[in-house]
């Protein structure tokens, strides 16, 4: 029995490799072949037989003198990387830091009263890679001195070479910036050929620093998350890519077929109640509230149906995942009875990144007590699909070539999704193809690690949406 359902997980997970193809299209070019030819000469190929060598500046580096600190807390080594003292201003990102951005060589430590030196090991002590600094007991910088901290860090920053309208090529330099450098924006009439990510505290270009940017994405500026879909669809209507067919689950328009009591009250104008239930990228105090994802859908799905009565609710807990909210105990602020349940929605949206250490058995097992929850209460699920996160904790070792997400955990969703007619939203798919638009993913998280920017949570909330996309003809039918 048990490898009966193995067999039938392993047939959808590979009818469910390739969401967001929309039929057959036209073909477009691939992307330009690109080739390292130097430390930082990139040679490409402009059109057949014709190339074009181009120098890339390295990272350039950004010093800071004497930046105040009025206290640092003590260097805590059983902490987090990032969370064992201060991390340093010009490092910082969203309750984190940029990991190897700093020089560690070039950090100076001084006590602001009397500009005496201080000593690393002796009086203070930080993380090479995440630049987060503390003071020693027994060192000489007292609980409450003011310290003068000089250091340098590396600024990233993304060139594109770009074929303007008259044939000619021109290298368009990027903003450095330490924390989520951008591609240029393009000129009308140019169309974006390959980008050169600079970055880290690199000798040389590698590979991974070279984005060649598929025909499909070539004329977009960055930052429009519609704009970047439309060119994912491109990209997978194109047969010359080989895309599978989409699995029912995650079409355009699937939310018809799978939430049919959700359908009914988006068409009819009834309350519907929608609860986002998740961990750090749900509750997502580090942008705007209107920039998250879930009010981003919904206002997605109101310009879908003008006559519908949508209330929103929101339940998420950050670093936490879906078993922490199903073990806690009765009374908490947190317990799933009490604070999901008991709501009563007419539809939930989970997203679950934190879900990560499940493989596909777990999965199964765990999300299918949920489901049967869920029909308890009356309530019809959408699961949201885990975003990228840091290479290394997703096993990739580049921001390249990652159209596939490697996590047993999307493997298991979609595997769920599929075999108990849940939506999966296929925000991993939108994710994997960054890469083919020049875009490196780590770039849109603003901890560098796993927080999405604005145009990261509009991924999602495009992803949840078009489950719900169909024409007007269609809506009542």
């Amino acid at each position: 029995m048990r490898k009966e359902r193995n067999k039938k997980r392993r047939a959808a997970a590979s009818l469910l490799s390739a969401a967001l193809a929309l039929g057959v299209g036209t073909a477009f070019a691939a992307a330009p072949s690109s080739t390292i030819v130097g430390d930082w000469r990139v040679e490409t190929e402009i059109a057949a037989g014709k190339t074009v060598a181009f120098d890339v500046a390295p990272p350039a580096w950004k010093t800071v003198v004497d930046e105040k600190y009025d206290a640092l807390p003590t260097f805590n080594p059983k902490a987090a990387n990032w969370a064992r003292g201060q991390v340093l201003n010009a490092v910082d990102a969203c309750e984190c830091a940029v990991a190897f951005a700093l020089d560690p060589a070039s950090v100076e430590v001084k006590l602001a009263a009397t500009g005496e030196k201080m000593e690393r090991g002796k009086d203070y002590q930080f993380d090479d890679a995440w630049s987060a600094l503390g003071r020693l007991d027994g060192g000489k910088i007292d609980a409450n001195a003011a310290v003068l901290i000089s250091y340098r860090c590396v600024e990233s920053r993304i060139d594109s070479l770009v074929l303007n309208a008259d044939g000619s090529t021109e290298l368009l330099k990027g903003e450095g910036r330490v924390l989520s450098p951008q591609p240029p924006t393009l000129k009308a009439g140019q169309k974006r050929l390959v980008n050169v990510y600079a970055t880290g505290q690199i000798a040389k270009l590698s590979p991974a620093n070279v984005f060649p940017i598929d025909e499909a994405f070539a004329e977009t500026n960055p930052g429009n998350a519609d704009t970047f879909v439309a060119g994912v669809a491109r990209f997978n209507a194109d047969p010359a890519n080989g895309v599978a067919a989409v699995p029912s689950v995650s079409d355009v328009g699937a939310a018809k077929r799978f939430l049919p009591k959700t359908w009914a009250k988006l068409v009819s104008g009834e309350e519907l109640r929608i609860l986002a239930w998740g961990d750090s990228v749900t509750a997502c105090g580090y942008i705007p509230d209107e920039r998250r994802w879930q009010v981003r859908f919904v206002e997605r799905l109101r310009k879908l149906f003008p006559q519908a009565k949508i209330t929103l609710m929101t339940e998420a807990w950050g670093g936490r995942n879906s078993d922490t909210y199903r073990a806690e105990p009765p009374g908490s602020p947190k317990n799933y009875a009490e604070k999901v349940l008991a709501l009563k929605p007419d539809l939930i949206i989970s997203e679950f990144v934190n879900d990560a250490f499940m493989n596909e058995e777990t999965v199964a097992r765990r999300y299918g007590e949920m489901r049967r929850d869920f029909e308890k209460i009356g309530a019809e699920w959408v699961i949201m699909g885990p975003h990228y996160v840091r290479p290394d904790w997703m096993g990739l070792t580049s921001e390249r070539n990652c159209d596939a997400d490697p996590r047993q955990l999307t493997r298991g969703l979609r595997m769920f999704c599929a075999e108990n007619n849940v939506p999966f939203a296929d925000a991993p798919t939108l994710y994997g193809k960054l890469h083919r638009a020049g875009v490196p993913y780590l770039t849109l998280m603003t901890n560098n690690i796993n927080h999405p920017d604005a145009f990261g949570m509009e991924l999602f909330a495009i992803a949840a949406a078009r489950l719900f996309e169909v024409d007007e003809a269609t809506k009542s039918k």
